[in-house]
């Protein structure tokens, strides 16, 4: 399945639409009772929906269920918890035999039922409409992730080839994770050896070298800095963000600035430090269409 960051990008799904939800919150909740009462009845009074409350107890729990979705979807906070909350309810409409259909009906109904709620409110009417806009987009890409958990999940049971297709997934996105979890650890451990190698050169600074201790721990400074956005970079790839590979050439670049300051401060042979200029030339005209690449495809 598409990740949940992908899936808001093609809905359009905007911070000021997570906004507008949030604070929609206090006001569809006050008519949260009203709205699922719209929809038990509807589910009471269709022949195909109706056969799966046989049970007073089932009842009530599809009941609650079906309203704590319904808050759920303005909570403000669409994130991978969000994602996962959704795709399970996908997979337990499936296993239950929940035609998709009443699936579509269900968001049908809410997706009225608010706009009938938000149509009466004392709001501008520019302001009426984006809130109408916003629901009506959560709403959908909620249907969304739960049809194709649901269908996942059908073809997971039904099909031989898609049980070990899945299972080959699921053993390499357990795999994914414990290398990205070494990847972190690593990244941690490789920053605090710079912060340190940053220490050393700044007490260059103590000890009367002066210009040593500036030049060393300017470039120290730079590594330590790039250490710091390859975790941010990492974190954001753990929550579902693209792997950007301009920070990797910005490490080789940062690393040769830093050998060329090094060089220039031992006063080494001249051919020594034109190679180094070079190198830089070329690695920051590759760092230049790589980030250039990365804006394109945003």
């Amino acid at each position: 399945m598409r990740s949940i960051k992908e899936i808001k990008q093609d809905y359009r799904f905007t911070p000021d639409d997570e906004r507008r939800l949030a604070g929609l919150r206090p006001l569809l909740e006050e008519h949260a009772e009203e709205i699922m009462s719209t929809l038990s009845l509807w589910f009471k009074g269709t022949k195909g929906a109706a056969k799966f409350f046989t049970e007073e107890t089932l009842q009530q729990h599809v009941f609650a269920s079906q309203k704590d979705w319904f808050l759920l979807l303005f909570s403000g906070k669409y994130d991978n918890s969000y994602y996962d909350k959704l795709i399970k309810i996908g997979m337990a409409h499936m296993r239950r035999n929940v035609d998709v259909h009443y699936l579509h009906r269900m968001a049908n109904i809410v997706k009225n039922s608010c706009t009938g709620v938000l149509s009466k409110t004392d709001d501008a009417r520019d302001e009426m409409v984006n809130n109408i806009v916003s629901v009506g987009k959560i709403v959908d890409i909620s249907l969304n992730i739960i049809t194709n958990a649901y269908i996942e999940e059908e073809m997971r049971v039904y099909s031989p080839v898609y049980k070990v297709k899945s299972a080959l997934i699921s053993f390499s996105e357990r795999f994914s994770q414990a290398t990205n979890l070494l990847l972190v650890l690593a990244l941690m451990g490789l920053t605090i050896g710079v912060g340190w190698l940053f220490v050393k050169d700044v007490l260059h600074l103590l000890t009367g070298d002066v210009e040593r201790g500036i030049i060393s721990a300017l470039g120290s400074m730079l590594l330590l800095w790039l250490m710091i956005e390859l975790m941010n970079t990492e974190i954001s790839h753990l929550k579902g963000g693209k792997f950007h590979i301009s920070m990797f050439v910005g490490v080789a670049l940062v690393t040769m600035i830093r050998e060329t300051m090094i060089a220039t401060l031992k006063h080494e042979k001249p051919e020594s430090v034109y190679y180094l200029i070079a190198a830089i030339l070329v690695i920051g005209f590759v760092y230049w269409i790589v980030t250039r690449a990365e804006e394109k495809s945003k």
